[in-house]
């Protein structure tokens, strides 16, 4: 009985915290048991809460009534305005029109025509709205689509592969861009065509992508776009154009252009089977150099990308041998991007040439200083994750420890006061410490 009001208390409280920070929470919880053999039950209690917040916040999430359709009452995928000034979801009001009626099915005056306009403000607000709840709007097969749709987008493409006037592909190429970031239902166009890739990219392939610096960003932009279409995701990236120019796009380019190379490799290699094709295109090198050299978003999504490659054991001594220590342990050191980079180095932290590049640039001393920070949890619990690798692999790191410890008591403090996964981390290398040295001093 305890228990399951502990429980309740627990999930009134998460009632308040938004979707994506549930999101986050959860994804935190799942790697914890996913990269730590020794995971406890709290973690999985953990992630079972945040689940169940997740499910409650979408079974009590209420639209505006105007976001509903009057035929279907139901959310509007496609909400179009009719000659009478109504909106009504496209499929429902199609289906009214098929039956012979040439009312508006609220006001029942006569229509002067059944032309169905897209409302493209309510869109965005209903769009905006299942964002905020954690709702995804259904992406195909559900008339979002039109005909009318399919046609332009079809002209637009054919205007990419097929145009010679450059101006003509900037615009095509900008519209396609703004169209698939604003409506991920044309993302599903791609899917259906199996030549669209190639066309949408023609223009990268038949001159020097350096030309025209502007369109290549809005193409390499686009690709990022259709990537989010988990039908796409092989579709994409089996086609032997793609993955060489976003490899080359990474280097190559606006400092959005490479962000947006970087961000769609991550989308891509969520797959499975796409890792190996892009580990087989270099793209490792280029990443670790953006990560290093790039603006604080590109360092984002160069980060995201590289921790995706690297979920596959083999590709972790490539981005080792790529330099990716050092860069990681620089950006940690300057505090930038701190809890990014410490999941990248707890990941790489499982192959010996990692630790053996760590001690040399003195990572005990790093993130011991870390954990005495006022840092965020998330941190501290990578930190001590990490330090639980070096003291276990290098007995001198164990002895480096324990002098902080005689003096600080960084780790004692943290096997008191830390999340479950640091308490567990911390006391496990405070009792190594202690049958090794117990009773010596400090030198």
């Amino acid at each position: 009985m305890a228990e399951s009001s502990k429980q309740g208390g627990r999930l009134q409280a998460l009632a308040w915290v938004s979707a994506d920070e549930l999101k986050r929470e959860l994804q935190r919880r799942v790697n914890c048991i996913v990269e730590d053999a020794d995971y406890s039950i709290e973690d999985t209690d953990e992630a079972m809460h945040y689940l169940s917040a997740l499910k409650d916040l979408k079974l009590r999430a209420t639209p505006p009534p105007e976001y509903l359709c009057p035929l279907s009452h139901q959310l509007m995928k496609d909400p179009v305005v009719l000659a009478s000034g109504r909106t009504y979801d496209r499929p429902f009001i199609e289906r009214w029109f098929k039956i012979g009626n040439r009312t508006c099915p609220e006001t029942k005056e006569v229509l002067s025509n059944l032309d169905l306009v897209p409302n493209l403000l309510m869109r965005e607000h209903i769009s905006l709205w299942c964002k905020e709840h954690g709702i995804e709007l259904p992406d195909k097969d559900q008339g979002i689509i039109t005909e009318a749709d399919r046609d332009h987008f079809n002209s637009l493409l054919q205007i990419l592969s097929s145009n010679d006037d450059v101006p003509e592909k900037i615009k095509a190429a900008k519209q396609v861009r703004m169209l698939t970031k604003q409506f991920p239902s044309l993302r599903a166009f791609f899917e259906e065509d199996s030549i669209a890739v190639t066309k949408l990219l023609d223009p990268l392939m038949s001159g020097n992508v350096n030309d025209h610096p502007k369109l290549q960003e809005d193409l390499i932009t686009t690709v990022m776009n259709i990537s989010l279409h988990d039908a796409n995701k092989k579709l994409i990236a089996t086609n032997p154009v793609v993955i060489p120019l976003l490899v080359e796009s990474l280097t190559s380019g606006t400092l959005e252009t490479r962000s947006n190379s970087a961000a769609a490799l991550c989308a891509l290699s969520l797959l499975e089977s796409n890792k190996c094709i892009i580990m087989k295109a270099g793209a490792l090198e280029p990443l670790v150099k953006l990560l290093d050299e790039g603006p604080l978003l590109a360092m984002k999504d160069a980060a995201a990308a590289i921790y995706s490659l690297s979920l596959v054991k083999e590709n972790r001594a490539i981005a080792v041998f790529e330099g990716a220590i050092k860069v990681i342990m620089k950006k940690i050191i300057d505090r930038i991007l701190i809890d990014k980079m410490l999941v990248l180095l707890a990941m790489l932290s499982s192959y010996d040439k990692a630790i053996e590049q760590m001690i040399k640039l003195d990572a005990v001393s790093c993130l011991l200083s870390i954990i005495k920070e006022d840092t965020s949890d998330n941190s501290k619990e990578h930190c001590i994750a990490i330090l639980h690798t070096l003291c276990y692999n290098d007995r001198t790191r164990l002895q480096e420890m324990w002098r902080d410890e005689n003096v600080k008591g960084t780790i004692a403090n943290l096997a008191l006061n830390g999340t479950t996964r640091a308490k567990r981390k911390a006391k496990e290398i405070v009792e190594r410490i202690d049958k090794y040295f117990s009773g010596a001093q400090t030198s």
